[in-house]
């Protein structure tokens, strides 16, 4: 069985959330958003590790508050870097000898079902690289800063890339070492796969799988929830996901 190391990603501003703390500690069915999206990794078979990548800003928050969760999963945590691009980069410089494969996932993506990282990953073992994404079905504008309407889109072709995306390790290595030579700005991982001329898999996503941005996502996040199936924390009904209480 190839190994898996597993990034979730969490160093972002989240200033569309709003508030004081950064959204992957916002509360979803009593669970940060970052530890929901932990746990669907740790408990994996096929994982070697798992590494958290957040800002360093938000260090002492996690360490004082979550320290003990951290401990307990085994999670290896690292500094993010001002971009999306420079957080993999420092958490790919900590991936483990032994990971053939890395998985990178949104911590502000938490309604994720196993089944579904299971299909990525096993498009990934065959391809070198592959997405979830789906595809763009309504009508699509171009809207300019003064909110007016400047072209409408075709959607033909077009899918909205979701995570965890899955590559092999060498290939990932290999196209972050590209990426001084990208000008545009890079907003997921396929992306740097692509500029250096690797084809990236994509299989069909689910429109359940949502990226929290606004306050307003977790009550959508929370009733798509109750929709799926829950996974089972290790360390009895509480587990290690439940904030430390001592």
């Amino acid at each position: 069985m190839p190994k898996l190391s597993a990034i979730i990603v969490g160093a972002g501003s989240g200033s569309r959330f709003g508030g004081e703390e950064n959204k992957i500690f916002a509360k979803l069915d009593g669970q940060p958003l970052f530890l929901r999206c932990l746990q669907f990794f740790v408990n994996r078979d096929d994982v070697c590790e798992t590494i958290l990548a957040v800002s360093p800003g938000d260090m002492g928050q996690l360490k004082s508050k979550y320290g003990a969760n951290i401990a307990f999963m085994g999670v290896k945590v690292v500094e993010g870097g001002p971009e999306r691009c420079d957080t993999v980069q420092n958490a790919l410089a900590a991936v483990s000898d032994q990971a053939d494969y890395v998985a990178i996932h949104d911590a502000a993506r938490p309604c994720i079902v196993a089944e579904w990282i299971d299909a990525v990953v096993e498009e990934a073992t065959k391809t070198g690289a592959a997405i979830p994404a789906t595809r763009l079905t309504g009508t699509i504008k171009r809207v300019s800063e003064a909110g007016v309407i400047e072209a409408t889109v075709p959607r033909e072709g077009l899918w909205q890339a979701q995570t965890p995306q899955v590559f092999r390790k060498d290939l990932l290595i290999m196209a972050y070492a590209y990426r001084p030579n990208i000008a545009a700005p890079i907003t997921d991982d396929a992306q740097l796969l692509e500029a250096v001329g690797h084809a990236v898999s994509v299989i069909t996503g689910d429109a359940r799988n949502i990226k929290i941005t606004t306050r307003d996502d977790l009550s959508l996040a929370a009733a798509v929830l109750k929709a799926l199936p829950q996974p089972k924390p290790k360390g009895g009904p509480m587990g290690a996901f439940d904030e430390a209480k001592w």
